[in-house]
């Protein structure tokens, strides 16, 4: 089945300023008194067991089925709080020493539920053990609390993590400061409470916590920041971003290029798109580029499958795709995403 295809757009609108802030002068204050850790220690004390092959409603008609997936516990599949959203991993980062995906969810409250903002997972495919962590904005005076974003999109490359922000451009996370609140005190706190209160710290019952460091802004308002992934096939490798839109106009990608440290390639705190693509599809909720072919992602709503649309050179081309597919990523010769819908959240794997 063919699918109108990309063509080029102006890539000026997607121009970010480097807008760090006090975000990192909060950071180093709160790892002053909380000792960071690494993602395999992360990983070594998971609390959480994936099912391999395991929600298997998310899948609908999809025919031929994944190569591979894996279901959040019953739990996490059941809640209605909590929607998956973005998807990263240890091969789009270069760096990160283990085989790991990173997922990020955000926060539905219903009232009076406080707004507890955004987590990521960290999930190995090797033990299926899997831990939550949340993100946090921290104030210079070591005071922190949650991220009030949808976090559609999550793209790690070195030691950064970088944070779709829907209508301001991308947050930064360093994966050298996911901060262990074990190291301050014996409990996490008060599973109800964020932040420091009494001498003690709060995470709404989280271990980790993982404050920003970093951010890059839209130098004016117009596109959106609907997903995020890493293209390494590219030289230099770059981060793609673009926007999820319903109905015309549809929406558009742009791409940046990455310097060695894992930031944009800037000039005096500015950074241009190398590149962007007028999109031929609405509902597209995730999009990543590799080896010359452009990977999308296409809503279906929560009982209908989506659509994977391979667009080469201006042509697409659609295949199937799981119900509620997200934010995509590359890892060797498999194209990942994470479905969002209660009962059907997995992480799974199809080839490029």
């Amino acid at each position: 089945m063919a699918a109108t295809g990309m063509v080029p757009a102006d890539a000026a609108p997607f121009t970010l300023k480097r807008v760090t802030g006090t975000v990192a002068e909060g950071a180093a204050k709160l790892g002053k008194e909380l000792g960071a850790t690494a993602v395999e220690a992360v990983l070594a004390n998971a609390n959480r067991r994936a099912v391999r092959r395991g929600a298997a409603g998310a899948l609908g008609s999809m025919r031929p089925r994944p190569l591979d997936w894996y279901a959040f516990d019953e739990k996490d599949n059941d809640t209605v709080d909590w929607y998956p959203q973005g998807l990263t991993c240890g091969a789009d980062s270069g760096n990160a020493g283990v085989p790991v995906f990173v997922a990020s969810w955000y926060f539905k409250p219903k009232p009076p539920v406080p707004e507890r903002g955004v987590r990521v997972t960290f999930l190995s495919p090797v033990t299926l053990r899997y831990q939550h962590a949340l993100l946090v904005e921290a104030k210079p005076d070591g005071s922190y609390g949650p991220i009030n974003i949808h976090a559609g999109g999550v793209a790690w490359y070195e030691d950064l993590l970088y944070v779709a922000d829907t209508t301001r451009g991308l947050r930064v996370f360093d994966m050298n400061r996911i901060y262990d609140l074990r190291t301050a005190q014996k409990d996490l706190g008060d599973p109800e409470r964020i932040g420091r209160s009494g001498g003690r710290f709060h995470a709404f019952g989280y271990r980790y916590v993982l404050p920003q460091t970093d951010c890059w802004r839209l130098a004016a308002s117009g596109p959106l920041f609907s997903f995020a992934a890493i293209d390494r096939t590219l030289s230099p490798h770059a981060l793609v971003s673009g926007e999820y839109v319903e109905n015309a106009p549809i929406g558009r990608v742009a791409r940046w290029n990455l310097d060695a440290d894992g930031t944009l390639s800037d000039s005096g705190g500015v950074a241009a798109a190398r590149d962007a693509f007028q999109l031929a599809q609405p509902k597209i909720q995730g999009a990543v580029s590799a080896r010359g072919k452009w990977y999308l992602s296409q809503a279906g709503g929560p009982s209908a499958n989506g659509r994977l649309v391979v667009d080469t050179d201006g042509t697409g081309v659609v295949r199937p795709f799981p119900i509620g597919p997200e934010d995509l990523t590359v890892q060797g010769d498999q194209l990942w995403s994470v479905t969002e819908f209660k009962d059907k959240r997995v992480i799974f794997g199809v080839s490029l």
